[in-house]
């Protein structure tokens, strides 16, 4: 793979000095172009040591405008960034849209390292690469630009210019003890990263192989590459534009039915067979209650039971993300305030969510809750959250049929991630019958330091009843995962709602506790069974 990047290839100095001017000239037209377009530009410099991954990005903030750039290199992470899942840091160092990011030693130097040192076996490197793949599509997929340089040095070249920098007074800084280390297994490095980029470069995020011997020719690679990248990709991107605007006007303009008006109105026999059949929300009782009293005693057992549950979780250094999604009036306010109220008001937030600011419009839907994700020790309440794209965006047309149904998946991997990471992921999803709605909304409008709760935008909601709770079926139906199930809530009786949600979370922290217990007392046997 690498034999193209060692011909020792070099562009003269007469031949760069003449193509200098108007090349730069283009990179500022370039970036000023992609300003204004609706995609954020992701750069990423890896490869061997002394190949002239940050001379590149000096280079391009060099001959750029650097207001538009964001550069950013990543060492050993730091006690905040390990407190989180592992991508947290780079989602939160992504640009914007009309913004460039450089990243330097980024999301694959530590799989790399952990392979190449015997960390992690092959299967483990494959599974840390897919994620990178997973993560790399889900921004593409948004219409990101993404383009990846692998600067490669032969292990010949890389010896002689790791001696040349020595050598030089005013470069020597740039040689450490590990660039020498990792050179006495350029083999092994060699082998992990071809490894790496067959597994990572796809049409949507690829690698570039840049022969880093000579830095003028080096330096023409990455110029000319990331030209005539963009200059595809904003064509590519304006044509998706006008046809993702379209299909969302189209959207607008329509009467949008469920599948199951449609089954009903079709006229074929089955259609009206398919329709009398039961959602995962028909199935619920709706009907379960909890008298006054019972509630009082089971509240304060249960909230004692969480405080103490969520004390020991803490002492071990891990998080808790709470989801409260549901129709409006459902409860979730009152749910969340019921349950945060065992908890210490240092150790928990509230996260409400509403529509998108601007500077959240600018990146990825899942951007701003990555943002919010708490350090170790803490509980995050999320009122709502990501689901919203599967939700209200597909239901009233902000995101294309395109749009939310690949957000099932990509909300799938990042809750995955989170479980991974340690934390307790519960999901609530609390629902009531459309009377019961109507009741509630009927309270709220007589009753006046409620009446601002009640909305015109919740009427109209009611009028697509049927739309929203197929959305959640599907919701359900796919990201109900083993790692991260949803607990539908029967929430016609609030009493009994705020037991349920409460219980759940008590429950899940028990069983976590113990299955963590268990876990360590099986590796403290393994420890003893083999220091014997």
């Amino acid at each position: 793979m690498f034999r193209t990047a060692e011909l020792g290839r070099q562009v003269p100095k007469a031949d760069f000095d003449a193509l200098a001017d108007p090349l730069r000239i283009e990179m500022l037209e370039l970036q000023q172009t992609l300003r204004q377009c609706p995609f954020p530009v992701v750069l990423v410099f890896a490869g061997v040591d002394g190949a002239g991954k940050g001379e590149s990005m000096n280079l391009l903030n060099e001959w750029m405008d650097p207001r538009w750039i964001a550069n950013h290199a990543y060492g050993p992470s730091s006690d905040e960034e390990r407190e989180r899942p592992e991508f947290w840091r780079y989602w939160r160092d992504l640009p914007a849209n009309g913004q460039i990011g450089l990243f330097l030693s980024s999301w694959y130097s530590a799989p790399m390292l952990d392979h190449v040192h015997g960390r992690i076996d092959d299967a483990g490197f494959e599974a840390r690469l897919g994620r990178i793949a997973a993560f790399e599509k889900c921004l593409a997929d948004d219409g990101a630009m993404i383009l990846k340089f692998w600067m490669h040095l032969g292990k010949k070249a890389q010896k002689q210019r790791l001696k040349s920098l020595e050598k030089d007074p005013e470069e020597a800084w740039r040689v450490t003890a590990r660039d020498w280390a990792n050179f006495e297994i350029y083999d092994q490095f060699i082998a992990s990263a071809e490894r790496l980029i067959m597994e990572t470069s796809h049409g949507h995020a690829p690698w570039t192989l840049v022969e880093g011997v000579d830095p003028r020719y080096r330096a023409l690679t990455v110029l000319t590459s990331l030209r005539d990248t963009a200059r595809r990709h904003i064509k590519t991107q304006e044509a998706r534009r006008r046809m993702t605007a379209d299909l969302k006007k189209a959207a607008h303009q329509a009467t949008p039915r469920s599948r199951r008006t449609q089954a009903r109105e079709s006229g074929r026999p089955e259609g009206d067979v398919l329709a009398r059949q039961p959602s995962v929300l028909d199935a619920l009782d709706m009907t379960q209650s909890v008298s006054k009293a019972d509630y009082a005693q089971e509240f304060r057992h249960q909230r004692a039971r969480l405080a103490r549950l969520f004390r020991q979780w803490k002492a071990r250094g891990r998080s808790v993300v709470l989801v409260f999604e549901g129709q409006d009036a459902a409860g979730k306010g009152g749910a969340i305030r019921r349950l945060t109220s065992a908890l210490d008001a240092r150790d928990r937030r509230v996260v409400p969510v509403a529509a998108p600011s601007d500077e959240e419009k600018a990146h990825h839907y899942l951007w701003r809750f990555w943002r919010h994700l708490s350090r170790a020790g803490r509980l995050t309440v999320f009122d709502r959250s990501w689901y919203g794209r599967v939700l209200v965006e597909r239901v009233e047309g902000y995101a294309t049929p395109e749009e939310w149904r690949r957000a099932f998946a990509e909300i799938n991997e990042f809750e995955d991630q989170l479980v991974e990471h340690g934390t307790v992921l519960v999901k609530y999803w609390l629902h009531i019958t459309q009377d019961e709605q109507l009741a509630r909304f009927n309270a709220r409008a007589e009753i006046p330091y409620k009446s601002w709760k009640l909305t015109e935008e919740d009427w109209r909601n009611r009028e697509k009843w049927d739309l929203y709770e197929e959305a959640v079926t599907d919701m359900v139906e796919q990201t109900s995962t083993r790692r991260a199930p949803w607990t539908l809530i029967e929430g016609n009786s609030k009493r009994f709602a705020r037991i349920k949600v409460i219980r759940t979370l008590a429950d899940r922290l028990e069983d976590e506790l113990a299955a963590l217990s268990k876990a360590e007392k099986k590796a403290d046997k393994k420890g003893d069974k083999n220091s014997g």
